[in-house]
This record gives structure tokens, C-alpha cells and sequence, in this order.
């Protein structure tokens, strides 16, 4: 398992589609799930990943269990670092491989009782990466360095029943100036790939400010899909208000 999630870590991202997908209930809790599919990965490179993954695999598991695991490893790491990991204890994974359909596709979730608990998932998988070392954490073939991992961004939710927030900062723009800049040819591989809002209410939907946004039947949710690069090279591009209808 850990094998395969340093593939994860190392490779997927570059062609993967990204979804954040986030479902509030009335009383303000909810789910957030981020999807990846990284079939177009498998296809690209079938024979070298099909070697590391010889069997169809479809298996959920939690961070927390995992992280059992692992405790001699996380140990060795600094307090502030183990701090970190504690964002992924309450996510979720469901992977699903199958090298023969070419399938690669990756969940991960969490509920969460009040919007501001939302996290950074990005941040708190790069504090996963971290155990590999730091240099290969700050490495150019780790993403999540150039999503902005590093802590250059901020990335904040808010909801108080009628307005919905998603607020990104770049909170250091030389240091985040420079992880960008590191990307070098994976932006090729970044080029293809999308990063999709998937946004569900209790409610119907008067605005969304972002003018491409693809309604519902029910006005109760949308859809904003962005080019990943461009949100990797400007990750305030996807802020939003979104007002609901009394």
C-alpha cells in the first residue's frame, strides 16, 4: 500500500482531471470529496505502471489506519510536521486501479460539521509527501510543491447560510514565484488537465460570480471547470461568492 501511494504521490498528478467536490446539508455540515482521474496517466504509461501494479486493485481506507502503520516514520519527523499530517487523519481514500481497462481513479473525503473546517487538501497531502524527506518534498517532480504546498497559499472557506465563500491567497509571491517556476516540462503534462468545482446546496442558487458557471435543473449546484495550470499559476482565479436564494 505505502509503495503504491509514493506512486501516487510522485506521478499522478501531472495528467490527472481534478475534482473538488463539496455537498452542504441545512444545518451547514457536509461533504467534501477531491476526485482524480488519472486513466489518461495509465494509457500514457500502461507497461511501466502495470509493473508496479499487477492486479486490479479497488480499496478504501482511512489516513488515520494508515498512519498506524507508519508511526516509526512520522516519528522521526519534527512536532510541526506531525501536526501537519494530523489534516489527513479525518480523510478517507477510495482508489480503484485496474491496468487492463487502463481505470486509475482516486477519492478522497471527509464530513465536516461547519464549512470553516474545510481544509487545503493540497497542503495537507504535501505534509504526506513530507515523509519521503524534505528534499524530495521540494523537489520539481513533486506537485504538490508547485500547487502551492509550501505554505506560499492560503486557501479558506466560509458559510453562513446564505453566502458561500472560497478564498485563495498567495500569501508569499516570491516563494510562490519559484515553485512555479520549477514545474519545467511536467507543464506539458499539466497542460491537458482540468480542475472542476462541484458545488451542491440546500438551497437554490440566486448567483455564483464566477460568469462560467454551469447550473443544475434545480439551481441547487454547479460546475466551474478551470485549465489546471491555469490555477496552479493563478490560484485566486477560482475565489467565488456564491449567494443562495431565501
Amino acid at each position: 500500500m505505502r509503495r503504491f501511494l509514493v506512486l501516487l504521490c510522485l506521478v499522478v498528478f501531472t495528467s490527472c482531471q481534478f475534482s473538488e467536490n463539496i455537498y452542504i446539508n441545512a444545518d451547514g455540515s457536509g461533504k467534501m470529496e477531491f476526485s482524480f482521474d488519472g486513466s489518461q496517466l495509465m494509457q500514457m504509461a500502461g507497461d511501466k505502471i502495470s509493473e508496479s501494479q499487477e492486479k486490479a486493485m479497488d480499496s478504501t481506507f482511512s489516513f488515520k489506519e494508515l498512519f498506524d502503520t507508519m508511526r516509526d516514520s512520522i516519528s522521526n519527523l519534527s512536532k510541526e510536521e506531525q501536526q501537519k499530517l494530523k489534516r489527513l487523519e479525518a480523510f478517507n481514500m477510495h482508489m480503484v486501479m485496474d491496468p487492463k481497462t487502463s481505470q486509475m481513479k482516486f477519492d478522497m473525503f471527509t464530513d465536516f460539521k461547519k464549512v470553516s473546517e474545510l481544509q487545503d487538501m493540497f497542503k495537507a497531502m504535501k505534509s504526506f509527501g513530507d515523509i519521503k524527506g524534505k528534499e524530495q518534498a521540494k523537489s520539481a517532480n513533486n506537485p504538490f510543491s508547485s500547487l502551492g504546498g509550501d505554505g506560499s497559499t492560503e486557501l479558506d472557506y466560509k458559510y453562513d447560510g446564505k453566502t458561500f465563500k472560497r478564498t485563495a491567497r498567495i500569501v508569499d509571491k516570491e516563494a510562490y514565484k519559484q515553485v512555479t517556476d520549477s514545474i519545467g516540462q511536467m507543464a506539458m503534462m499539466f497542460g491537458s488537465s482540468k480542475y472542476k468545482l462541484n458545488y451542491h446546496f440546500p438551497k437554490r442558487i440566486k448567483s455564483v460570480s464566477n460568469p462560467t458557471a454551469m447550473f443544475s435543473s434545480d439551481r441547487k449546484s454547479f460546475t466551474i471547470e478551470f485549465g489546471f495550470m491555469d490555477y496552479i499559476t493563478n490560484p485566486e482565479a477560482l475565489n467565488l461568492e456564491v449567494i443562495l436564494e431565501n
